[in-house]
């Protein structure tokens, strides 16, 4: 047992006050115990690495702060069940979800937006308050909160699905996450990951569409007030082609660095695969994922969420479902839009998709 252990076991039948800090916390130690003493006194120049050891004792025993039970995990979701799909949104991603959600024993939670909460606020508080540990996401205390990542996800899930058995599988849509994907894939290393990813320029193109006058995407806006008519395509086609593409750099970029540092089993999709061949693709993916599925099961589900067996009132220009052609970019694009997301995105692109 190295010297926190020794302490925080030692500090742990005291150390209940939810106001009492670590270092109070650990001065009584200095008080009570001549033998400890010396490592209380050596802990208190090291306070952040005790303050976890204290923690994780406290977690292990399940032991009570001012009567109200330590945060711990109670959800009955199997965490290695769960399957994330990242990348962005119009790449595919509703369509992928729709598909798996049509396998036996697979449920689906469609956008929880876990990454984006988490995401969003870690990336734009990183820069100064990474080194911090009163910052609640810093780097000295970062076992701590992806544990907390992890439980909260976890029970939301549960709550969430509360039928999901202990084999079922539950797909995550979180493309409009992605920026948390890090984040995510770090606190539940053992899920399984999915990278859709489509040439950004379709992606702009599709999302450019919807936009403009009695787009789907203009449609929605016009509902819902909170979102204005700050982003319209009206107000400037190529400032918005613009800012879709840093979007694009921002959401994907964070996916593919969850991609290549997870551990665990993980597949990554092109879009313009799952479309040319989706059967032989999904094939792929439960292969990758190691998941068991009936080919007859899958077979139908790929064709109840086939371009062609969608009504025709229900695609084409404007519509949520667009024309499903890769490299359709070519036609809808000016050449300026063109190079301002080639521009953006071209780290990306490079690596994904090179001339």
């Amino acid at each position: 047992m190295n010297t926190f252990s020794k302490v925080a076991r030692y500090a742990k039948g005291f150390a209940m006050s939810p106001v009492q800090n670590l270092e109070r916390t650990l001065r009584q130690v200095m008080r009570r115990n001549q033998t400890l003493k010396p490592m209380a006194h050596w802990a208190l120049g090291r306070r952040h690495q005790a303050h976890l050891q204290v923690a994780e004792l406290r977690m292990s025993l399940g032991v009570t702060i001012a009567g109200i039970r330590d945060f711990r995990q109670t959800s009955s979701i199997n965490p290695e069940n769960m399957i994330w799909i990242f990348g962005t949104g119009r790449s595919g991603t509703t369509w992928l979800r729709d598909m798996m959600r049509g396998i036996r024993n697979h449920q689906t939670w469609d956008e929880p937006l876990v990454g984006k909460l988490f995401g969003e606020f870690y990336n734009k508080e990183t820069v100064v308050n990474l080194s911090r540990t009163d910052f609640i996401m810093g780097d000295p205390i970062r076992r701590g909160w992806t544990k907390s990542i992890r439980n909260f996800v976890l029970d939301g899930a549960g709550y969430s699905h509360p039928r999901l058995g202990p084999e079922d599988y539950l797909v995550i849509g979180e493309q409009n996450g992605s920026i948390g994907a890090p984040l995510l894939m770090e606190s539940l290393p053992e899920s399984r990951m999915i990278l859709l990813v489509r040439d950004p320029r379709d992606v702009v193109a599709s999302v450019l569409d919807g936009a403009r006058q009695g787009g789907w995407i203009h449609q929605w806006k016009e509902k819902d007030s909170m979102w204005g008519h700050d982003a319209l395509i009206e107000e400037g086609p190529d400032a918005y082609t613009r800012r879709l593409a840093e979007k694009y750099l921002r959401e994907v970029g964070c996916a593919k660095r969850a991609y290549d540092s997870h551990k665990g089993r993980k597949v990554l999709v092109k879009y313009e695969a799952l479309r040319v061949d989706t059967l032989e693709t999904m094939r792929l993916i439960y292969s990758r994922l190691e998941i068991p599925v009936d080919g007859g099961e899958l077979e139908q589900a790929v064709a109840a969420h086939a371009w062609e067996n969608i009504p025709e009132k229900n695609k084409g220009e404007g519509k949520f479902t667009r024309k499903a052609t890769p490299g359709g970019w070519r036609v809808d694009l000016t050449p300026e839009q063109a190079q301002i997301v080639e521009e953006k995105t071209a780290p990306l692109l490079e690596e994904f998709y090179p001339a």
